[in-house]
């Protein structure tokens, strides 16, 4: 917004400072939440009208209450686990300021059905700004990987390193991004 006057322009970019803040609080929040089997501040951590996705549509939740009760049916085959984030690139929407949009990698140490795995992910978010704070309005879930810790080093290159289920499935994350499927498109491997 070049023509607003540098008071507005300097208050507007303060607000994004602290919106990213709060966003990134968010993150760590649901992580934690997660982690605690928190259902109350998990809850809080989405809209009313909240979505809970996999890229892989094994998780398609709507409403915040169809969300917790998603996270039920997972905590029942979870045992300990550690989410952590990493990177975070937000994108703020310029017509509504109570709307951003985030991509956010992860990494998850979890006990699945007895096991220990490991988890590569990638969240593509929607915020919305309700009652005063930053919550999820839709959170998109990807995989790199979901492998046993002694498997990592044989199948990290195996397009069907997602072992989460009972046969392995392909990967989310980067094979089936259209940017991954140009590239090798125009620049075959060899």
């Amino acid at each position: 917004m070049p023509d607003s006057p540098p008071i507005q322009q300097f208050e507007r970019r303060l607000r994004q400072l602290e919106d990213r803040e709060a966003l990134r609080e968010l993150i760590a929040l649901y992580s934690l939440a997660v982690d605690d089997r928190d259902i109350d501040k998990l809850s809080a951590c989405f809209s009313r009208d909240g979505t809970f996705r996999s890229v892989d549509g094994v998780m398609d939740a709507h409403g915040r209450d169809a969300v917790i009760s998603q996270f039920h049916g997972r905590f029942a085959v979870l045992g300990p686990s550690n989410h952590f984030t990493h990177d975070a690139v937000f994108e703020f929407d310029e017509s509504n300021e109570n709307r951003a949009t985030g991509l956010i990698n992860g990494h998850a140490e979890v006990v699945r059905n007895g096991q220990a795995m490991w988890a590569s992910i990638r969240y593509r978010d929607e915020y919305v700004r309700e009652g005063g704070r930053w919550r999820f309005r839709d959170r998109l879930l990807a995989f790199f990987y979901y492998l046993a810790p002694g498997d990592y080093s044989q199948l990290l290159g195996d397009p069907l390193r997602n072992r989460a289920y009972a046969a392995p499935t392909p990967s989310d994350v980067p094979e089936q991004t259209p940017t991954w499927q140009n590239y090798y498109a125009q620049y075959p491997r060899r």
